[in-house]
């Protein structure tokens, strides 16, 4: 999770500080207080503007209204806005502003929390009743929600108290009082590779299978890049709302086309050293060229089976892109939870 933290005062720049001790993030801090190791900027507005489709979370220490305003020209969607929290300058409260459940903020805000000792405010229904979220755990499992209107019909339905029924095709630990496996009820969740129809008002959760490996040459152009990967998914029968997350080198950290890729699909970008990737075993298409040139043999299929993933398309090459595709193991854990 890229994070990033924007301070406005000495005070605030301490709280940063302090966060960035405990939590890989960026930090930012206005010029008329600037802080060692941070951006500098001149106008909170302008650069909320700039890093709000950046980062997967953004802490602004500062109040919440400040906060508000920022981000309200920028605001979409729950399904691809990033986490927000606001603390304040005093620390003593961290507030889940926005994208509470599948961006993560509630689960951010309690971090932070626990790092600066002030006191995590989350508002959600579903949370203050410590009742099971749909959306949360879609995100924690990485699971597509296939209708987010059904989501919020499942969620108004366990706050009243009411069984939700459960079906899934996976391997599943942990699961919740609140949901049976009753195919008579009325709502119910269903985890399968395809959408059925299990309950009157079924809940599809699919899940993101797919990690993409993937290396560009440099500076080349995101139109290029997208076309690209896009026509390899298709050609594989690959929606891209099951992409799990796109990995390469970390070399191409920077590279404006994987970058823009990434966050136009809100999919997660991993980047590995290749010290990293040459610890792999298994066998992979080699390069002496890229050996020469990355440090590793292979990138983008090395980058796609890391994390224990399964090969299922090996490197394909085209526009000076490279692509290979692996599956990783599906298990459902109802307490495994964002970051």
């Amino acid at each position: 999770m890229r994070i990033a933290v924007i301070s406005l005062t000495e005070n605030g720049n301490r709280i940063s500080d302090k966060i960035s001790e405990k939590l890989d993030c960026d930090r930012y801090s206005f010029k008329k207080y600037p802080s060692e190791n941070s951006v500098i900027f001149e106008s909170l507005s302008e650069i909320t503007g700039e890093i709000f489709r950046k980062y997967d979370g953004i802490i602004f220490v500062c109040a919440v209204g400040i906060a508000v305003r920022c981000i309200a020209p920028h605001i979409k969607s729950k399904q691809c806005d990033p986490a927000v929290i606001s603390i304040d300058e005093n620390g003593k409260f961290a507030v889940s502003v926005l994208s509470g459940h599948i961006g993560g903020a509630n689960r951010l805000a309690e971090i932070v929390s626990d790092i600066t000792g002030s006191v995590a405010v989350v508002t959600t229904a579903t949370d203050t009743g410590k009742k099971f979220s749909p959306d949360s755990f879609a995100r924690a499992n990485g699971l597509h929600i296939c209708n987010m209107n059904t989501a919020k019909l499942i969620a108004g339905e366990i706050l009243k108290g009411n069984k939700i029924g459960f079906y899934c095709e996976y391997p599943y630990k942990n699961i919740l009082d609140e949901l049976i496996a009753d195919r008579s009820l009325k709502y119910g969740i269903c985890i399968s590779d395809d959408k059925k129809n299990i309950f009157e008002n079924t809940l599809n959760l699919i899940p993101k299978k797919f990690v993409i490996g993937t290396g560009c040459k440099r500076n080349l152009s995101p139109d290029v890049f997208e076309v690209f990967i896009l026509d390899m998914l298709k050609k594989n029968n690959i929606n891209i709302n099951l992409v799990y997350s796109i990995s390469t080198i970390d070399i191409k950290r920077n590279e404006n086309a994987i970058i823009k890729f990434s966050r136009k699909y809100n999919i997660p970008l991993n980047f590995y050293s290749s010290d990293e990737l040459m610890s792999i075993e298994g066998e992979f298409s080699c390069s002496d060229f890229v050996l020469k040139t990355t440090g590793t043999d292979n990138v983008c299929e090395r980058c796609a089976v890391m994390g224990g993933n399964r090969l299922i398309l090996k490197k394909h090459s085209g526009n000076g892109v490279t692509f290979a595709l692996a599956e990783r193991e599906i298990n459902i854990d109802f307490e495994r939870r964002i970051l």
